[in-house]
C-alpha cells in the first residue's frame, strides 16, 4: 500500500432485532465526537438492524492511527462489530 492515499475505514455492527433504529443514532453521535474530523462521513442502515458507519481519511497510509468507532454497549448488538480499511484507488 502506498503512503499519502485516501484512506477508508468501515465500521458495520448489527442491532439486537428492533433497535436498528437506536444503534443507527448512537453510531451517529459517536462519529461526531471522533477526535479529528474525516473529511467525508457517512452513514448507511440495511436490513436485519445492521449499521454502516464510512470515514474518509485524505493524505493517510494504511497503517495510520485514525479515529475509530468504539464498540456498542454488547446489549445493543448481536456480534462484534467489523471493521475494514481501505485505500482508495481513484
Amino acid at each position: 500500500m502506498s503512503g499519502d492515499a485516501t484512506i477508508v475505514l468501515m465500521w458495520e455492527a448489527r442491532a439486537v432485532e428492533g433497535r436498528g433504529g437506536e444503534l443507527l443514532e448512537w453510531a451517529r453521535a459517536r462519529s461526531a465526537e471522533l477526535s479529528r474530523e474525516p473529511a467525508r462521513r457517512e452513514l448507511l442502515r440495511a436490513p436485519q438492524d445492521r449499521v454502516l458507519v464510512m470515514t474518509w481519511w485524505p493524505d493517510a497510509s494504511y497503517g495510520d492511527d485514525l479515529p475509530e468507532l468504539p464498540e456498542p454497549d454488547a446489549a445493543l448488538i448481536t456480534r462484534a462489530v467489523h471493521r475494514w480499511r481501505f485505500e482508495a484507488v481513484g
